[in-house]
Parts: C-alpha cells; structure tokens; sequence
C-alpha cells in the first residue's frame, strides 16, 4: 500500500530545532508536489509546507521563516527542519500531497514543544 510515513518527533523546549522526515514508498514520488500538514490538538489538519517537484517552496505564515522544507527523490524523503520552535508547533505532523489524497495519509509524528 502506497502512504507517507513521518518519523522524528519528539518533546522539544521553545526556541529548540528539530528535523522530521517523511517517506514514501511510491514510484512515483518524483513527480509529486508533496507537503507537511500540522494537527494540533483539538483543531483540523492544516498544510504548513510544500515543495514542488523542482524544489519550489511555500509556507504557511505560522511558520514561514521558521521551518524548512526540502526533499531528495534519491530516497523518497521529504524534510521539515525546524527551528526556533513555539508551543504552538504542538501537534501530529503528516505528509501527503498538497490536495491531499485520503489513501496516502500515513503514520504521522507527535511534536511536542513545551519547557
């Protein structure tokens, strides 16, 4: 079956950095425009990040300059770094395409930010 899996999350102190990575088991995954989508706790699964297929990047204003994200076909791996993290960061974070695509949600990581 064909989905994202997150790994990396982990408790973290405001102001601190972590790097999630996101893998994809699809063929195809080159050719995908892919994001990192944010849930945090008692509120809807929000889009924070997207990288195009060239590397074009987009952010949601909640974490622009603050987070990064980047990907590399060779592995089928998205990235989200980030850095100077607030509690607000607090959440489960997915991968899945910008227009997500139910089938694809996968394992997500728990990112908690807390002193």
């Amino acid at each position: 079956q064909v989905h994202f899996v997150a790994s990396g999350g982990r408790l973290a102190q405001p102001g601190g950095s972590l790097k999630l990575s996101c893998v994809s088991s699809a063929n195809s995954f080159r050719y995908w425009a892919v994001a990192w989508f944010r849930q945090s706790p008692g509120k809807q699964r929000d889009l924070v990040a997207q990288v195009g297929t060239h590397g074009l990047t987009q952010y949601d204003d909640s974490v622009n300059g603050r987070f990064t994200i980047s990907r590399d076909n060779k592995k089928n791996t998205v990235y989200l770094q980030m850095d100077n993290l607030r509690p607000e960061d607090t959440g489960d974070y997915y991968c899945n395409l910008p227009q997500p695509l139910g089938h694809l949600w996968g394992q997500g990581t728990q990112v908690t930010v807390s002193p």
